[in-house]
């Protein structure tokens, strides 16, 4: 047996190492099948240090040679000595389809709550074309670029654009780029940007970033862990402009 010490430096190497390996992402196949994938992830410590997190998320998705279907929602909620730290919740779709070889148009809705960034609903709707760069057996890359309007309900009202609100919606310009890479027959990567640049206030914007591995155990079942980044410039009174999460579980796929 190793040192109780030895186990515990292993330990948390471990846990360092998983966040670079992934969030799992849905089986994509051009056979018009929906297919999904739930994944789950929770920590929980006690004693000295109080704390627990609870990590769910679900996606769907539906493909053909013309078009492309998805759907995803998440709940993150966490705890630490009695705190809040974490709670968030989001549901998200959007609907692409080809009108050219290498062109395609989309539409997409967005719903999220985030009550420690003083969200109590966001509500976005957007449209646009996208171009596919490449795409074959190993992947994709898409970028994309369109208009879209977006509602803020605030759980406190808060300076935003120079006046104190309780909602705010705006126009907004929407610029993105969207990957998915198989780089064995087990390890596959992908990551999506999204830009948001505010069109009612000049010199604002917002931005979403999500990254990461997918490493599979099984056919069904895959080690995840993921990288999720939100940045606001206006987010309000005593908010930080950045927010990332690490996020690590299992998930298992209904192919």
């Amino acid at each position: 047996m190793f040192p109780r010490r030895t186990r515990t430096v292993s330990l948390g190497a471990a846990l360092l190492i998983v966040p670079v390996l992934s969030q799992a992402q849905v089986t994509l196949k051009p056979d018009g099948q929906w297919r999904y994938l739930l994944t789950a992830g929770a920590n929980v410590s006690t004693g000295n240090n109080e704390a627990a997190t609870l990590n769910l998320s679900a996606e769907g998705a539906r493909q053909t040679e013309i078009d492309k279907w998805t759907w995803d929602a998440k709940f993150d909620r966490g705890r630490s000595a009695g705190v809040d730290t974490i709670e968030r919740h989001g549901l998200r779709t959007q609907y692409n389809r080809d009108f050219a070889i290498d062109w395609f148009g989309f539409g997409s809705g967005e719903w999220q709550r985030d009550r420690l960034a003083n969200i109590a609903a966001r509500y976005s709707i957007a449209t646009g074309v996208g171009r596919h760069v490449w795409r074959d057996e190993s992947g994709f890359f898409d970028v994309s670029g369109g208009l879209g309007y977006t509602h803020d309900r605030y759980v406190r009202p808060t300076d935003i654009a120079g006046a104190m609100r309780e909602r705010y919606g705006r126009m907004e310009l929407v610029l993105a780029e969207e990957s998915s890479h198989k780089l064995t027959e087990t390890t596959s990567l992908r990551q999506k940007l999204a830009v948001y640049p505010d069109l009612r206030d000049r010199g604002k914007y917002r931005a979403v970033f999500d990254t990461g591995l997918t490493v599979a155990m099984t056919q069904t079942v895959n080690l995840t862990a993921g990288l999720n980044y939100r940045y606001d410039s206006d987010p309000g009174t005593n908010l930080k402009k950045g927010d990332a999460m690490f996020v690590t579980g299992v998930s298992m796929r209904f192919d």
